[in-house]
């Protein structure tokens, strides 16, 4: 059988959720769905194929700008699960909202340029690839303790509206780096609702331990496998908009799994590149 966009989008279907009949409908079942695909997003990305939350909920269409339509109930699920401890939530791919597993977690760390200290940070700063105020917010949170998103641009002198740009930068430099993470909102600032943050390490103490037993190929296979299983079939370039790693580590990992047979390779009609369908 020759394999054709439809078949793709059959697929997707029934792993994104969007199915009617697979629709999420509680939270319940937005914590298996997240521990079912090991990571997501919050909603869809442009130009990234990755399930979401809001297409699992809503379906395939844009999100609404409405704030009361119904799919707007992930934004709940969201807040509500924050201060739990069942689920990893940050702006994480591609600087985005971003859902993790418990289980996938140490994988994504395990690639991190973390050193598994709490003011690891500040080498990534010496080596110039985390900003001036990115470490201003980390040592706010780290000699503050968690501190909502007034209180961070008080205490890391990014108070005033020239520096909110900044602020939001390094914000979203921590998560991405696996620094930090919004655990809780505070009815605080002029909307009545900001993000409480805090040092990831200090939130999952013991993280840095379990990513630890976890070498940096094992975990880059890892997270490919699980993104096979939820999009079924990719190209390199699918790969590299998502996880942003290094050419030739991609490549090398998709040819272990192309030897191992738990790949195949294809060139579909009118597809620009050669594709890679799961076998599972």
């Amino acid at each position: 059988m020759r394999l054709t966009k439809r078949h793709i989008q059959q697929y997707r279907a029934r792993t994104y959720h969007t199915l009617a009949s697979r629709r999420l409908n509680s939270l319940q079942d937005a914590i298996e769905f997240v521990e079912k695909r090991g990571f997501l997003t919050l909603w869809p990305i442009k130009g990234i194929e990755l399930p979401s939350l809001w297409a699992a909920a809503a379906g395939s269409r844009p999100v609404a700008s409405e704030h009361d339509d119904p799919g707007h109930i992930t934004w709940g699920w969201k807040d509500q699960m924050l201060d739990q401890r069942q689920w990893y939530y940050a702006k994480l791919l591609r600087g985005k909202a971003t859902f993790v597993s418990l289980a996938t977690l140490p994988n994504f760390y395990a690639l991190s340029p973390r050193e598994a200290e709490l003011d690891d940070y500040r080498e990534a700063y010496r080596a110039g690839t985390l900003s001036n105020e990115a470490v201003r917010i980390a040592d706010a949170l780290l000699n503050h303790g968690a501190l909502d998103s007034i209180q961070l641009r008080r205490r890391a002198g990014l108070s005033n509206a020239q520096s909110k740009y900044r602020f939001d930068r390094g914000l979203t430099e921590l998560q991405k780096g696996l620094w930090i993470l919004p655990i809780g909102v505070a009815q605080a600032g002029a909307w009545r609702y900001a993000f409480i943050y805090e040092l990831l390490d200090r939130w999952y103490p013991e993280l840095p331990l379990k990513a630890g037993r976890i070498q940096r190929d094992q975990a880059r296979a890892t997270l490919i496998s699980k993104y096979f299983e939820a999009v079924g079939v990719a190209a390199f370039g699918d790969l590299n908009k998502v996880f942003g790693w290094e050419k030739l580590l991609i490549l090398n990992t998709l040819q272990e799994f192309v030897e191992a047979n738990a790949l195949i390779e294809i060139e579909p009609d009118r597809w620009a590149s050669p594709q890679l369908v799961s076998q599972a």
